[in-house]
């Protein structure tokens, strides 16, 4: 991903960040389902990576969790974290002071990149990600970073878009401008893959639709907009929206409309893997252990 794109991402969680909560019901929930994941799975991570946190939703669900460890908070948002600070941070005076002693999880915010992961390799138990990945440009390489950061036997967890995600407005939105209104999102068997090629062991993928319905249209884009979600990566328009291609979107998003709601879905991928040995370099290569010996006596 080039930088310009990278920093109009970064501008859109930047002013997203005051208004994300209110709208963002659907992230919430898909952190709460990715928590369920972890039901039954044996893990007791003393530092946790919530890479690509937000506002913090997830700190809550994790410190449940995992009590006594230690979480960091990463976004390439600065606002996103000072969000997340707002509603962790701990107060100040005395039940500050007193805090560092009965809250036993200790928060960490990290402003960068997820595709440049700035963390000591082989250092986080715990890999967490919600709805976050999907704004990757090379996710191969995205995963290697997390392979790298993490423990052999760590655990990585995630939620990712699919490609039915928001397929009403990428098929209302087809022709009527030229350009690209809604992301591309990757297929979850070539996140599997990706992730086995990254050197993760034991992928294990699920899929669901979630729709979520609106009187209007302008509803929806105001939700996406609210959320920091309207960027589009590749082929969108450098202006605003003019009337004639709002109200061409508009008339074809009709034909959707069911019982006077207009739908939105989103595929919404589960995945998680084991960091396993670290058997390769960060590049891909693959170590091979050698063992020499010498034999006694010399060469006859």
């Amino acid at each position: 991903m080039d930088d310009r794109l990278k920093r109009a991402i970064r501008r859109s969680f930047e002013r997203a960040a005051t208004t994300y909560d209110e709208a963002a019901f659907l992230q919430q929930e898909v952190a709460r389902r990715l928590d369920d994941h972890l039901d039954g799975v044996k893990v007791d991570p003393a530092l946790i990576l919530d890479a690509g946190c937000g506002t913090g939703f997830a700190f809550d669900l994790l410190k449940a969790r995992f009590p006594k460890a230690h979480v960091i908070g990463l976004d390439i948002a600065h606002a996103m974290l000072r969000q997340a600070h707002a509603r962790h941070g701990r107060p100040s005076g005395w039940r500050g002071i007193l805090s560092r002693f009965t809250d036993s999880t200790r928060l960490t915010p990290v402003c960068a990149d997820l595709e440049r992961l700035p963390l000591k390799s082989n250092s986080i138990d715990l890999a967490w990600s919600s709805l976050a990945l999907q704004w990757m440009d090379d996710l191969e390489a995205t995963f290697r970073g997390v392979h790298r950061v993490m423990k052999p036997g760590g655990l990585f967890l995630f939620a990712s878009f699919g490609p039915d995600t928001l397929k009403e407005l990428r098929a209302a939105s087809s022709g009527v401008d030229g350009h690209h209104h809604v992301n591309h999102f990757i297929d979850m068997h070539d996140v599997g893959d990706a992730l086995v090629h990254a050197g993760f062991s034991h992928p294990v993928m699920e899929m669901e639709h979630v729709t979520l319905t609106y009187t209007e249209l302008n509803g929806l884009m105001r939700d996406l907009k609210a959320i920091g979600a309207h960027t589009v990566k590749q082929g969108a328009r450098s202006g605003l929206m003019g009337k004639t291609v709002w109200r061409r979107l508009a008339e074809n998003y009709e034909r959707f409309r069911q019982d006077g709601r207009l739908p939105a879905t989103y595929e919404v991928v589960y995945g998680h893997a084991w960091a396993g040995a670290k058997d390769r370099l960060e590049d891909g290569r693959q170590i091979i252990q050698m063992k020499m010996t010498s034999r006694k006596g010399g060469l006859r």
